[in-house]
């Protein structure tokens, strides 16, 4: 995760570069580049026509249109996005499909950008321009947020149509704040935010073919012994397509055995304000989301636009794969929850609408924390430990047997030790 300090002069600003090769990074849903291809920046003397609209738009309700600068600059590009997702998402299971899409869709869109920005050198608008945030050290087109901002708000648009306008509103007052800025040309956001809308079309076109609105046409297994519940959720998850995983069932464990010694153990365990707290926590939130986002800051990563993409996407993948795989697993076996088994057992969080067998919040954070660990390696065993926690926390709810758990946690790490795998060839490094 390097910036590399080599001063770079083009035209009349110098600028260090923020990774020079992440336009060589390997993309997953975009295959062929040359269908992105952008026209070269305006000339010398059309870019000081530029310049002028930048000084007018700086004028224009200045006070205003500061405070969008700033609410759009923080973060990574693809912060404020990421946060809008997670806020829009209904309760029940986690968007991970969605997330996928959107930094997918982000990641490729980026990429892209940054073969278009070493390519073409652009300076960034010179000093007798006022800026109103920090400079960002990389070429100035196209515009990285613009890029995202149109990647993203197609994406959503597609993901909560009733919200299409909303998100294209919002996509133009970004577009507008990054000229306000004083850091960007008109050009370079225009460029950029066409740019993104296109590779976000693309992923939508994939996103159509993932078989995800496939219906399920199997029949319940009979007899005794197998979840009942009345709404069998995510039944079908199991044939979508996947990032990483060759399959679905690559990682399905064994069967899982009688739970007669998992449930002694449950209704012997004495509940504390503390165990209490974290059954309800992980049962309320998606934590990986915001720990994310999290570390992104604490690392510096807002600054660069690649790494912060990358972060999201591995992150994002790696969450949609497990639950996939998950769910695969869950409704293979259709095994009982605790208080099926045992119908006399009482708990306090509510029992989710899906077989218990492997669970679901161990499989995904296992997965997550294991990619996050090789990401950010000076916290992996603190990745290791939240997902442990948070797989803790479903036995400490009553909601699973402690097999469920560990069985979850090794079929995560499988998973994120195969993405790991296929990102250590991806041209990025770690």
């Amino acid at each position: 995760m390097r910036i590399v300090l080599l001063l770079l002069f083009s035209g009349t600003t110098a600028f260090c570069q923020i990774e020079p090769t992440a336009g060589k990074w390997k993309t997953w849903v975009v295959k062929d580049f040359a269908m992105y291809k952008l026209p070269p920046p305006p000339d010398k003397q059309r870019s000081i026509d530029e310049l002028a609209e930048i000084r007018t738009l700086q004028g224009t309700d200045s006070a205003g249109m500061r405070d969008k600068v700033l609410y759009w600059n923080a973060g990574s590009p693809g912060y404020r996005w990421n946060n809008m997702i997670t806020a829009l998402s209904r309760p029940g299971v986690p968007p991970f499909r969605e997330m996928a899409l959107l930094n997918v869709a982000i990641y490729d869109a980026t990429v892209v950008a940054w073969d278009a920005k070493y390519r073409f050198n652009r300076s960034r608008p010179g000093k007798e321009i006022r800026k109103y945030i920090e400079v960002p050290q990389s070429p100035s087109y196209p515009c990285e947020h613009a890029v995202t901002a149109g990647a993203a708000s197609v994406v959503m648009a597609y993901l909560f149509p009733d919200k299409a306008d909303s998100f294209r509103l919002l996509a133009d007052e970004l577009c507008r704040s990054r000229v306000a800025s004083g850091v960007q040309y008109p050009s370079d956001v225009s460029q950029g935010f066409a740019l993104g809308k296109k590779i976000g079309e693309e992923i939508i076109k994939a996103a159509k073919a993932d078989r995800s609105d496939v219906t399920w046409t199997g029949s319940r297994p009979k007899g005794e012994g197998y979840w009942s519940g009345p709404t069998p959720v995510g039944v079908n998850y199991g044939f979508r397509k996947l990032y990483v995983l060759d399959s679905s069932s690559q990682f399905r464990p064994p069967p899982p055995g009688n739970f007669t010694k998992d449930m002694d153990e449950l209704k012997k365990f004495k509940a504390t304000q503390l165990s209490q707290s974290r059954a309800f926590y992980y049962a309320t939130r998606e934590i990986w989301a915001d720990l994310v986002s999290q570390k992104i800051f604490e690392y510096n990563l807002q600054h660069n636009p690649p790494r912060a993409a990358r972060v999201y996407a591995l992150k994002s993948i790696a969450l949609h794969d497990a639950l996939i795989a998950c769910w695969e697993a869950k409704y293979h076996y259709w095994a009982l929850r605790p208080d099926e088994f045992d119908t006399t057992y009482k708990h306090d969080v509510i029992t989710p609408p899906f077989p218990g067998y492997p669970s679901g919040h161990a499989t995904t954070s296992s997965a997550v924390a294991t990619v996050m660990g090789y990401l950010f390696p000076a916290e992996s065993e603190k990745f290791r430990q939240l997902a442990r926690e948070c797989a803790e926390s479903r036995f400490e709810g009553g909601i699973h047997f402690r097999t469920d758990n560990e069985v979850g946690l090794e079929m995560g790490e499988k998973i994120g030790r195969l993405i790991i795998s296929r990102i250590k060839n991806d041209g990025a490094g770690r």
